[in-house]
């Protein structure tokens, strides 16, 4: 029996295919009003997501919006790999990663 590929191993369809798959399961996990294995599908999404994206364009020291949570926005300190490191503007200042796919680029004027 074959190990599961990793995300970074997949073909732009195979992703595709993937993310498919989670939806389709995510969908489930709501109906059923199952919050805890949704929130997990999600976070899978955004992952496979991130891996259709090219890291090179999201750079440090630039702000973005964040998926899912309007009015909040995110600096970017570092990049390692499809994650960008950095913190929250207006939070509590704590480092953390998200995945490149729920960050939204901003018009100049937008914050």
């Amino acid at each position: 029996m074959g190990r599961e590929k990793r995300y970074s191993e997949l073909s732009e369809y195979e992703l595709n295919q993937e993310i498919a798959s989670l939806r389709d399961k995510a969908r489930k996990a709501e109906q059923m009003g199952m919050v805890s294995e949704l929130a997990v599908y999600e976070r899978k999404i955004a992952m496979a997501k991130s891996y259709m994206l090219n890291p090179d364009d999201f750079k440090p020291g630039e702000i973005y919006g964040i998926d899912g949570d309007p009015g909040t926005y995110f600096k970017i300190d570092y990049m390692n790999g499809v994650f960008a490191w950095g913190a929250r503007l207006n939070g509590d200042g704590r480092e953390e990663a998200l995945p490149i796919s729920l960050l939204l680029k901003l018009e100049q004027n937008q914050i």
